[in-house]
C-alpha cells in the first residue's frame, strides 16, 4: 500500500467516526456576526491552522478547497462568497465529501443566511484539480501537503498555480518541521497520514512554492503545532513541529528572486529626513517599514550604520515593500 492509499484509509476512517482533536488546531476559531459552526464540523475540524483570511476574501471570490474535511472552511469561505458554486471542495474521498455534505446541510439549520449550493462539492485529487487553467481565484488547503513526499508536493503546488488566474492566492496552514524528520518517521505511512511526520523544515517548504511559480510569498502565523518527543517517537532529542499559514500569489519571480515576507521590519536611523535606496524603497527617519526578507537583507548589509532591520515576527498582514 503506498502512502497515498494509506491516507485514504486513515481519512475514510475519521470521515465515518470522527477523531476529535486529530490536528490539534492552534488558531482560534474564526468569530463572525451570524456564522455558528455545528459541533459536527467541529469534531472534524482535520487542520493545523486556519486558511480564511477576511482580507484575502473581498469581492466575493471563487475559491477551490483542496481536502475538504468535515467542511467548517467550505462554510466559512462561504460567509465571504455567497452564490451558488462560489466554493468548489476537492476531496478524493467519497466518504469524506458525504460527511461533509451532510455537515452542510445541517448548517443551514443555524445559518440563515447559507445555502448549500454556494458550496460544490466533487471528487478530484491535488495532482488533477477538476477546474480549467486560470480558473479560480483562490485555492485553499489545510493540513493535507504536507502528508505528501516532497516531489508529490511540487506537483501539488504546480496544479494551484495552474488554476488560479493571473494575481490569484494560494492559502494554505500546513505543519513545517524545526529540523528535518528523520528517515523511520517519515516512512511510517500512519504518521504521515496523521500530519506528524511528513512535513518539510520553514526553507525547504518555502523553496517549493517559489519552485512551482509564485513570485510572492506572505507569512500570516507561525506557531507551535506538536511535539514529537524523544522517548516515544525513537529520536535523539525532541522535535518540535510547527503549524505555518502562508499565502502565495501567482505573480511573476522578480529577477533577483521571490519575494518573501516574514513580519520584518527597516528603519531609518541616519541624519536626514528621509533615506532611499535608489531601489523603490524610501524610509523616513525612525518610521518602520515593512519589507520581505531579501530587501531586509540587501538593506543590512549595504547600510549597516544607517538602517536598523528588525527579526522576524512571523506574522505580515500586507503593506510595505518589496
Amino acid at each position: 500500500m503506498t502512502y497515498l492509499e494509506s491516507a485514504a484509509e486513515f481519512y475514510t476512517q475519521v470521515a465515518e467516526t470522527p477523531e476529535v482533536g486529530l490536528c490539534c488546531v492552534q488558531s482560534t476559531p474564526l468569530q463572525l456576526p451570524g456564522l455558528l459552526i455545528p459541533l459536527q464540523m467541529q469534531e472534524m475540524n482535520y487542520g493545523c491552522g486556519t486558511t480564511v483570511h477576511p482580507a484575502e476574501l473581498s469581492g466575493e471570490p471563487t475559491v477551490l478547497y483542496v481536502g475538504v474535511g468535515g467542511g467548517l472552511e467550505a462554510l466559512q469561505f462561504s460567509y465571504f462568497c455567497r452564490r451558488p458554486g462560489a466554493v468548489i471542495a476537492v476531496d478524493p474521498v467519497a466518504q469524506m465529501r458525504q460527511a461533509a455534505a451532510r455537515n452542510l446541510q445541517i448548517a443551514t439549520e443555524t445559518n440563515a443566511w447559507f445555502n448549500p449550493s454556494f458550496v460544490m462539492l466533487k471528487e478530484g485529487d491535488a495532482f488533477a484539480l477538476p477546474v480549467p487553467d486560470n480558473s479560480v481565484d483562490v485555492v485553499a488547503q489545510n493540513c493535507l501537503f504536507n502528508i505528501f513526499e516532497p516531489e508529490d508536493l511540487s506537483r501539488a503546488l504546480q496544479e494551484t498555480f495552474r488554476v488560479l488566474k493571473s494575481g490569484g492566492r494560494l492559502v494554505m496552514s500546513d505543519p513545517i518541521a524545526t529540523r528535518p524528520i528523520p528517515a523511520h518517521l517519515q516512512q511510517d505511512q500512519r504518521l504521515r497520514a496523521m500530519c506528524l511526520s511528513g512535513a518539510l523544515t520553514y526553507e525547504q517548504y518555502i523553496q517549493r512554492i517559489i519552485a512551482a511559480g509564485f513570485g510572492q510569498v506572505e507569512i500570516r502565523a507561525r506557531r507551535p503545532y506538536r511535539l514529537l518527543d524523544q522517548k516515544n517517537y525513537g529520536l535523539d532529542q525532541h522535535l518540535l513541529l510547527e503549524s505555518l499559514d502562508s499565502v502565495s500569489f501567482k505573480v511573476d519571480i522578480p529577477e533577483d528572486g521571490a519575494c518573501v515576507f516574514t513580519g520584518k521590519m527597516a528603519v531609518y536611523t541616519g541624519s536626514h529626513p528621509h533615506f532611499d535606496d535608489q531601489a523603490g524603497h524610501i524610509l523616513s527617519l525612525g518610521v518602520p517599514l515593512a519589507v520581505c526578507d531579501k530587501t531586509a537583507d540587501k538593506l543590512a548589509q549595504a547600510h549597516p550604520q544607517a538602517i536598523m532591520v528588525t527579526d522576524s515576527t512571523w506574522h505580515y498582514d500586507g503593506g510595505g515593500c518589496c
